[in-house]
C-alpha cells in the first residue's frame, strides 16, 4: 500500500491524463469520475515499484483504458451516451474544435486510442505500442488509417497532415 504523499503526488501528476482518457472512452462525465477514482484507488493499493516516471505514467494509462473497457463491457451498463451530448458538454469550444472533437470521438476505439495518445498526450508510435501492447508498425498503420478517416470526415486535403 502506498503512502498518502505518493498517492497525492500521483494525482497531481496524472489526474488530467486519466480524466481525459476516461471522457474520451466513456463520453460521460459521471462514469469518467467513477473510473478516475477506481484508477487512483488501484494505484494506492498497489505495491509494485516503477522503473521510472514514464513507466508509472504508462501504468496509469493502461489501467485507465482497461477500466474503461471493463465498464463498457459491463452487464450493468445498459445506457449509452451519444456524441451529441459530449459536444454539448464542450459547448465552450470554438466550432472548428468541436468538429474535430466530434470526428475523433466518432472513430472506432482502436483508432481513437491511438489518436488520443499520439496527438493529445504526445507519445511516439513505439511508446504507444508499449502502452497498448502492439507493434510499432501496427501503431503507424492505425495512425495512417485514422488520419484518412478524419480527413474524410472533416473534408481536409491530402497535404494538411
Amino acid at each position: 500500500m502506498r503512502s498518502e504523499q505518493e498517492v497525492n503526488r500521483a494525482i497531481e501528476r496524472y489526474a488530467d491524463t486519466v480524466r481525459r482518457l476516461c471522457v474520451v472512452h466513456l463520453k460521460n462525465e459521471a462514469d469518467a469520475e467513477d473510473i478516475f477514482q477506481n484508477v487512483f484507488l488501484k494505484y494506492a493499493l498497489s505495491t509494485g515499484d516503477f522503473e521510472s516516471e514514464e513507466h508509472e505514467r504508462a501504468w496509469m494509462i493502461r489501467v485507465t483504458i482497461n477500466a474503461c473497457k471493463d465498464l463498457l463491457k459491463s452487464f450493468f451498463r445498459s445506457r449509452t451516451v451519444s456524441i451529441d451530448e459530449v459536444v454539448e458538454q464542450a459547448a465552450d469550444l470554438h466550432q472548428e474544435h468541436r468538429e474535430v472533437l466530434e470526428a475523433v470521438l466518432s472513430l472506432p476505439e482502436k483508432y481513437r486510442d491511438v489518436v488520443y495518445l499520439h496527438y493529445y498526450e504526445g507519445y511516439t508510435a513505439p511508446e504507444i505500442g508499449n502502452i497498448l501492447q502492439k507493434k510499432p508498425n501496427t501503431i503507424y498503420t492505425l495512425l495512417t488509417r485514422s488520419k484518412a478517416l478524419l480527413r474524410q470526415k472533416l473534408g481536409g486535403e491530402e497535404d494538411e497532415w
